[in-house]
């Protein structure tokens, strides 16, 4: 008989059979259009729904005329209907016949409207996840309570009563569950206790007798057949461990002696019976194991060993073809996306999930896969999970072989719409092969996994050979100091022994040497380059996952020896924040500083996962942002790709971002215990941040300070905050700016986000920390000296509220544009300058002070400052800029310069500026040997003669 023939006739027999049984029972069949349209083909593809309908007859009839067979389960359903099945159920074996009637039907109607195509296969996934659940949920409800009932009721050292929280880890954790699946379990409780009847037992003994009875219920295969199939091997310590944990047991174990495939098993662990408010608890302890703070690359080195212990089993048992395991299978997909999570989870929050469909999606959105491949995986990774259900629903057996027999093949191709084996088959190997050659990409091995012993330098960390011969090899790399060079490499192997670098972290560490030492060789000057790239080594020894990321991305250590070269401040800032390794990953980014909007957005991106509360990260992710930024922007900076002249732009733009973010952190705090203070000018906040120095001045440098000023529009004495805890106004922003100064200026791991100078505000140090713009507006007109009106030339809003912005800017022209006595003025600003550099100026022994030499930076300042408070009320225009070349071309074009003096003072500002931007990625004192920039440095001093001494 040909394979489409017996197909039929034994859909035929079946049926036969069926209607024979309904007539026995008095039952007719069902006249539904549904049935006569569906039932042909779901009992060709599922041999165990044909047999469950003819078991149990009713079921069929029952799911026609609830109409449940037609239409898409509602959220709960499922638990409604089991709880309403188990009411007057008071023992184990009524339990246990209940569950498994009930799963029987289910199981049905979801193979039913899976294969007549009435439900998709998200659909299938989630029901079957929900089946599940209920049955685990209301098992251990029931017998939670038979079992305090016999025993007692277990109690922590409070007193307080303890319940049993399950895990779902695998497809169930991740609520997609295919038809013939284990349930892998977890079981764990809050803490340590007794029960508290006649006999007491230790809360551990109380919860694995639970646990026993649960898996009992749902695992044991009767005459009619078991509910779930329970594995609890993914448990801490295997089989071996205890079968419930508490939770302290359990963090302390993951904390010291979980294996890294448990980190794997715990992305998809999800509570799923037992108490929500314990296992919320119990699921935040366990995600810093699983999702690392850092980025992990380390996981892919673990997945990729992982998935070659798999292929050698599936090789040695001959199941290349599993379409679970095998090259292409479902467990590449899920092992692609579950290694970005692990890798980037702990810093990208939004790829916390469970379910791997939303992973590749999210992949896709954030171009860490390319969309083309994210949505190819996503399209394989259901078709093979349809072929898996339409495998399993066959006969209800846990299977993903294909089949070999003829009847067997054409009945799988034709459940997934194909007329034969030939033309399924062409499909199945076009998904596999896509999902092959991704997951090939994905972990692709960047060097060949074992080193040729002859390569240069590949046996220097281990030191099989004597010291001769690797002091050749340095030699004849172009390293100058061989000697020296081989000493280094030896403190650092002893560092690494010190620091218990274990044998996966030596065995990096004997990849990455000679790697190093080549990129090294490659540069003008290797010996420095070395040394710089090995402080950064030196600083992640302990760390071993940047060890892999560093062998996972050999463009990192490029980058990192291009620009070590360039700046010792570049490897500096990596030493101390080993996280801003994940800038050099992508060279596009790393040389492409943002600007404005996009800063904002990126900011937005970084803070968005965060709970509102969660200040503590909050601080982290915006120090993260701003180191970030500023190494690119010194990378861009290094490399010439920006001008010279635009990098302050570059790093005041990042400081305003930074700083107005601060503001709304701080105000939506302050304002959600307080309220927003009331009868203030202005919206939103009501405060105003005022730049001083140079981020006034748009003139921001690598490591400045940021000078602040904190100005409020609320002028009324007795105005108070509009909320539930009312505050006075004065009060509210004094805590505002203190709160802000705290998110600035505290060191976290990842440092400070800015040192912060305050002392430009009215009074200095002695002053208000926040005043109202009333007082002072007030102040700038009474009693602020000349010094503070040059101050204010370069003083402008960088964050706050855009009414109080405008109403400084008018206190500000009027300030600037007064008249002034010349006579008194430029004395005034000459004495200042004098006493400035009488402190701070260290030009000696063959060294000049850019900033406060006779002929630097402050000498063009002051000149340009001086001049604009002596023309600013003929010229208002002067009051139109804070930075110093604009400054200089608006008084050019007043003619209020005499000869080339614009032209003089611009080029050596622009000099000078450059020479400081250079000694600090030099990480040296801004000062230059007295021979350079002579030409302008006495050009700025002669200008310095004629306009303010003359």
């Amino acid at each position: 008989m040909a394979a489409a023939d017996e197909l039929i006739a034994g859909v035929v027999e079946q049926r036969r059979v069926w209607e024979a049984v309904l007539a026995e029972r008095g039952l007719t069949v069902p006249a539904h259009p549904l049935l006569e349209r569906t039932l042909p083909g779901v009992w060709e593809a599922s041999d165990y729904v044909a047999k469950s309908c003819i078991r149990y007859p009713d079921i069929l009839p029952q799911l026609l005329a609830s109409g449940r067979l037609e239409a898409a389960c509602a959220s709960g359903e499922l638990e409604r209907l089991l709880a309403a099945e188990l009411e007057g159920v008071t023992d184990d074996q009524s339990l246990a016949a209940v569950l498994r009637r009930f799963r029987h039907r289910e199981l049905v109607r979801i193979i039913w409207r899976d294969i007549a195509a009435l439900a998709g296969l998200e659909e299938t996934l989630e029901d079957l996840s929900a089946l599940a659940d209920a049955c685990v949920g209301h098992s251990l409800r029931l017998l939670h309570g038979w079992l305090t009932a016999e025993l007692g009721t277990p109690r922590d050292a409070a007193g307080a009563e303890q319940y049993l929280v399950v895990l779902g880890m695998g497809k169930l954790g991740a609520r997609e569950l295919n038809l013939s699946s284990d349930i892998d379990l977890i079981f764990a409780y809050t803490g340590v206790g007794q029960t508290d009847g006649r006999r007491p037992l230790t809360n551990e003994q109380f919860f694995v007798r639970l646990a026993q009875r649960l898996i009992q219920a749902l695992d044991t295969n009767r005459a009619d057949g078991f509910v779930f199939r329970v594995d609890a091997r993914l448990r801490p310590f295997g089989d071996v461990g205890p079968l419930a944990m508490s939770f302290g047991a359990m963090e302390g174990y993951y904390q010291s002696q979980a294996r890294e495939w448990e980190r794997y098993a715990l992305i998809k662990a999800r509570v799923v019976a037992g108490d929500p408010a314990a296992g919320e608890r119990l699921m935040a302890m366990l995600r810093p194991f699983v999702y690392r703070r850092y980025l992990d690359f380390g996981a892919i080195e673990s997945l990729r060993d992982m998935k070659r212990m798999i292929d050698k089993e599936l090789k040695r048992k001959g199941l290349a073809d599993n379409i679970k395991l095998g090259p292409g299978g479902i467990r590449e997909i899920e092992f692609i996306g579950q290694t970005f999570q692990l890798i980037r989870g702990g810093r990208d929050p939004e790829l916390q999930l469970s379910a791997i469909q939303p992973v590749l999606q999210r992949l896709g959105e954030k171009d860490l896969l390319p969309a083309q491949a994210a949505q190819g995986l996503g399209a394989a990774y259901r078709y093979l999970r349809r072929v898996e259900n339409r495998l399993q629903a066959w006969q209800d057996r846990q299977t993903h072989a294909l089949p070999e027999d003829a009847v067997g093949r054409l009945r799988l191709a034709r459940t997934m719409g194909c007329t034969d084996w030939e033309g399924f088959c062409g499909v199945l190997k076009g998904h596999r092969h896509r999902v092959q050659a991704e997951f090939d990409r994905v972990f692709a091995a960047p060097h060949a996994e074992e080193e040729p012993r002859d390569r240069p330098f590949a046996t220097l960390w281990s030191g099989s050979a004597d010291d001769g011969h690797y002091l050749e090899q340095l030699a004849q790399a172009g390293f100058k100091d061989a000697g020296t060079v081989l000493r280094r490499l030896r403190t650092l192997r002893d560092a690494a022994l010190r620091k218990g670098l274990g044998r996966r972290g030596n065995d990096r560490m004997a990849r990455l040497i000679p790697l190093v030492l080549h990129l090294a060789a490659g540069t003008h000057d290797p010996d420095l380059v070395l040394e710089r790239v090995l402080r950064v080594l030196e600083s992640v020894l302990s760390r071993t996952a940047y060890l892999a990321m560093l062998i996972e991305h050999p463009i990192i250590l490029s980058q990192l020896a291009q620009l070590a070269g360039m700046s010792p401040w570049f490897t500096d800032r990596i030493v101390h924040h080993p996280l801003l390794l994940d800038e050099l990953l992508d060279p596009r980014r790393l040389y492409a500083p943002l600007r404005r909007a996009d800063l904002e957005a990126e900011l937005d991106s970084l803070l968005a996962p965060l709970a509102d509360d969660d200040l503590e990260q909050q601080m982290e992710r915006l120090r993260q942002f701003a180191q970030g930024n500023i190494l690119r922007v010194a990378a861009a900076d290094l490399t010439d790709v920006i001008p010279l002249m635009i990098v302050s732009d570059y790093l005041t733009e990042i400081a305003e971002v930074a700083v107005s973010r601060v503001l709304a952190l701080a105000s939506d705090h302050l304002q959600a215990r307080h309220g927003r203070p009331g009868g203030i000018a202005g919206e939103g906040s009501g405060l105003l941040v005022l730049g001083y120095g140079k981020l006034g001045g748009l003139e921001l440098g690598y490591g400045s300070d940021l000078d602040l000023v904190f100005l409020h529009g609320s002028d009324r004495v007795n105005a108070e905050t509009r909320g539930d805890r009312p505050i006075a106004n004065d009060q509210f922003y004094l805590r505002l700016g203190q709160r802000m100064i705290h998110i600035i200026t505290t060191r976290t791991p990842s440092g400070q986000l800015y040192a912060v100078d305050m002392r430009l505000r009215p009074d200095g140090d002695k002053g208000m920390l926040v005043r109202s713009l009333k007082s002072f507006a007030s102040y700038q007109t009474r009693e602020a000296w000349t010094w503070e009106h040059q101050a204010l030339v370069r003083a402008r809003p960088v964050a706050g509220d855009r009414v109080l912005a405008e109403r400084f800017g008018q206190v500000r022209r009027e300030v600037l544009c007064r008249e002034r006595e010349p006579k008194q003025l430029r004395p005034d600003v000459r004495a200042m300058r004098e006493r400035m550099r009488k402190n701070l100026d260290r030009t000696r022994n063959g060294w000049f002070d850019l900033k406060q030499g006779h002929g630097g930076i402050a000498d063009i300042e002051f000149m340009v400052q001086y001049l604009v408070l002596r023309w600013a009320a003929r010229y208002p225009a002067l009051a139109d800029w804070t930075d110093n070349i604009r400054l200089l071309e608006t008084l050019a074009r007043c003619d209020l310069l005499p000869g080339t003096a614009a032209a003089d003072l611009t080029g050596a500002y622009k000099a000078l500026r450059a020479a400081y931007h250079r000694s600090a990625l030099q990480e040296q004192p801004t000062r230059i040997p007295d021979d350079q920039l002579v030409g302008p440095r006495e050009q700025v001093r002669a200008w310095w003669r004629e306009l303010m001494e003359a």
